[in-house]
């Protein structure tokens, strides 16, 4: 019986709340902590594009790699920059084409975007198209893989390319060229200007913001998820 009164004492004094101390921010504090938010969320709106569509040549890169999925303006754009700079070749890379691949001779975009610059008047001998392998994932990765692998197989000793994207998805190609060719071969990158938003008031268009969040998580993935080698 006494066993039994023990116990009924020990489970009444089960608490099920107490009372602590804690630290907490006063008004100035709270002023201080939301200004600071608002600033940080301020600062990255405004410099999100431009540390996404970086812009970051090598002078002497021998040669311009350049992503066959962009549209035919920025391989105009691309054609400028080979021609204003001191390359010897145009590489495109790309995998396959999702539709019109019944209707069209090619059928992935290293092939489209290597006729382009043809038809836009560069010399043959100047173009090599390089496809991408069908992937389900990591496309642009599977892209950098596959110029990495034709360029062991072929007579070039490159010293430095300049790899050249569409706008925000710039800083993320750049970042997988630069895993797998450094630091034997120094890699640069060039964005081309996009005509889908303007680039300095993005928030204000739905291709914009879009565009910002899936490249920007995408950045992310590729920078601190992707571990491949």
């Amino acid at each position: 019986m006494q066993t039994k009164n023990r116990r009924c004492r020990k489970f009444l004094k089960i608490k099920l709340i107490k009372h602590q101390e804690m630290w907490t921010l006063t008004a100035q504090g709270w002023a201080i902590a939301i200004a600071l938010i608002a600033y940080l969320i301020f600062f990255t709106i405004t410099h999100v594009h431009s540390f996404l569509a970086v812009t970051s040549p090598i002078k002497s890169a021998e040669v311009l790699v350049v992503e066959g999925w962009l549209p035919d303006y920025a391989i105009q754009q691309a054609l400028t920059e080979f021609n204003n700079g001191s390359y010897s070749l145009v590489i495109t890379t790309g995998g396959s084409i999702e539709k019109g691949i019944y209707l069209s001779e090619y059928k992935n975009f290293a092939e489209v975007s290597a006729a382009t610059f043809k038809k836009l008047g560069l010399e043959s001998e100047k173009v090599v198209a390089v496809p991408t392998p069908v992937v389900i994932k990591d496309r642009s990765y599977a892209s950098a893989v596959e110029f990495d692998r034709w360029l062991s197989d072929s007579n070039l000793k490159l010293q430095s390319i300049n790899v050249f994207s569409l706008d925000v998805h710039t800083r993320r190609s750049w970042l997988l060229f630069k895993k797998l060719l450094s630091p034997k071969i120094k890699v640069g990158a060039i964005a081309a200007k996009t005509r889908d938003y303007d680039p300095n008031k993005w928030w204000d268009y739905s291709q914009g913001v879009r565009t910002i969040i899936d490249e920007g998580i995408a950045y992310i993935y590729a920078r601190f998820l992707n571990w491949k080698s």
